[in-house]
């Protein structure tokens, strides 16, 4: 006989077998208790968390012929025989991640006129919903609304926001929690059991952290190292081997090497991971949980709430929080998120991780805030453990050499800015700079800013964003500085009308202004 997968062979087939969504499996059994079963229910969670074989139990549940007093099917009778065998025509199930058109709804719509040949309802299982086109949605919309009294829909999907409002306002929806680590390990040593399989219960604990939430990809992985070892017991080692993935303890070493400011230990630590053949974007998205678990350590009185760790590995991560500060985690945790993003491009991946270790830990020389508040959270804390500060000198402390300053623009300065303005905007080679001096000219008012003049408040938002960058660029080409300003079109025209006249031509208007502007600064100027 062929192998049945973990995950497969230990599908619920009854409510009480559902892990982690009571919530769920008592309002089901309530409806069918009190004969208030509604036509169409939206199942809504991440992947493993029992969706779709909660569908199946409440289909068998109310077509059940001898249903227990519980409300759970007997799975005895012909109809839950037909249906677990997947023979019934009265339990469809689609998967709409590849029957999403419009055609595929027709075809149900049509199918829901004839009444099931055996049991109560004709049920609908419509797995990944999300994944239907928008012309499938509208067309399911009136069936959905209003079948017939012998149809039931069940939806699933893993992305509910993807969903229609007018089908969200048409289900009953149901929200499947993730499955926590201690009600899958308690789960995965069950069918351990069964199978007559022998695990230790730290490796099996790990297995359920691996899973994330998820019931089918913890036996996955545990089916996986069942298979890689078998006979054997399986232990938290071989886990760590057949998953690629590194003790834990490696990851308290690492956060102490990277406090000390240690390069030396974090890159032995980073050759012994790679010795033991383990995987770079595994380890960083690892140590980024245990950072957070950290800063939640570091930060919160009683964080068992919120940790879902055991007792004896939460007081591990409240000791080692003690000795390194809130700001130097939220420092990492920012620099280890950037660098699993560019860990998806990269094609060697050990060097940019010990490339960024070795950032880390030497002095601190960004200039951001995270960084300075980082430093001196490291400095607060070597003093609280009494550790002898001494004042260094690093590149950042260095008084950098003020730029000399360029010398004030004149308004004939102003006047050739606005001439050129066009061709100014033409040679910008940053893309992001150039697409938002599209919508800007360039005006003066009776003082000595230069304005920038943009088409809507919201431009003019971007603009002030980019006032360094704007400036600098005319510097370079006028050789001047200038003092800028941002207005809308509409505040400047209004400024116009009041200071020279509605009916004023526009080439008029502008000599006046620059006659005025140029006479601010050179009061016996003759301007023709």
């Amino acid at each position: 006989m062929s192998y049945t997968a973990l995950y497969r062979k230990f599908r619920p087939r009854t409510f009480a077998s559902v892990i982690g969504q009571e919530h769920i499996v008592r309002t089901l059994k309530n409806q069918m208790k009190t004969g208030r079963v509604s036509h169409a229910y939206l199942f809504c969670g991440t992947r493993g968390t029992g969706k779709t074989s909660t569908a199946k139990i409440f289909a068998r549940a109310i077509n059940c012929l001898h249903p227990t007093a519980e409300g759970e099917p007997c799975n005895e009778c012909d109809v839950c025989r037909d249906i677990l065998q997947g023979r019934s025509v009265n339990v469809i199930e689609i998967d709409a991640a590849s029957n999403n058109s419009v055609d595929n709804v027709r075809e149900i719509r049509e199918e829901v006129k004839y009444p099931p040949t055996q049991g109560k309802f004709k049920v609908y299982i419509i797995d990944e919903v999300h994944m239907l086109s928008n012309s499938a949605f509208n067309a399911l919309l009136k069936t959905l609304e209003e079948p017939p009294a012998h149809v039931i829909f069940i939806l699933a999907t893993t992305d509910p926001q993807k969903v229609p409002a007018t089908i969200l306002s048409r289900c009953q929806r149901f929200d499947f929690h993730r499955i926590t680590t201690e009600e899958i390990a308690q789960t995965l040593e069950g069918y351990l059991q069964e199978e007559g399989q022998r695990a230790t219960a730290e490796a099996v604990r790990y297995v359920a952290r691996l899973g994330d939430g998820s019931m089918r990809d913890s036996l996955s992985i545990l089916d996986q190292c069942l298979a890689f070892f078998s006979g054997e017991e399986v232990t938290l080692e071989k886990v760590l081997e057949v998953t690629g993935a590194v003790d834990r303890r490696v990851f308290f070493e690492m956060t102490e090497a990277m406090a000390q400011k240690d390069a030396q230990k974090a890159m032995t630590l980073v050759q012994e991971m790679m010795l033991s053949g383990r995987d770079v974007k595994q380890f960083v998205g690892e140590m980024l949980v245990h950072l957070r678990n950290l800063l939640l350590a570091a930060t919160i009185p009683d964080p068992r709430g919120v940790l879902d760790l055991s007792a004896e590995d939460l007081e591990q991560m409240q000791a080692a929080a003690k000795h390194i500060s809130a700001e130097e985690l939220l420092a990492l945790i920012g620099r280890f998120s950037a660098l699993q993003s560019e860990l998806r491009y990269a094609s060697n991946e050990r060097i940019l991780l010990e490339v960024e270790l070795m950032k880390l830990c030497a002095p601190w020389s960004e200039g951001d805030l995270t960084s300075l508040a980082a430093r001196l959270g490291d400095l607060e804390r070597k003093v609280a453990e009494g550790v002898t500060v001494t004042a260094t000198q690093t590149s950042a402390s260095k008084e950098k050499p003020k730029p000399k300053r360029k010398p004030p623009a004149l308004p004939e300065d102003m006047q050739k800015i606005k001439d050129e303005w066009p061709m100014l905007c033409a040679d910008v080679t940053y893309p992001p700079l150039r697409g938002t001096l599209t919508g800007v000219e360039v005006g003066f008012k009776e003082d000595e800013f230069l304005y920038l003049v943009c088409a809507n408040s919201f431009l003019e938002d971007m603009v002030k964003n980019k006032l360094e960058e704007i400036s600098a660029l005319l510097e370079k080409a006028a050789g001047k500085s200038f003092a800028l300003r941002t207005i809308t079109k509409e505040e400047y025209e209004k400024w116009r009308e009041a200071a020279y006249g509605k009916e004023e031509a526009a080439a008029e208007k502008e000599d006046a202004e620059f006659a005025s502007l140029l006479g601010s600064y050179i009061p016996d100027a003759d301007v023709e």
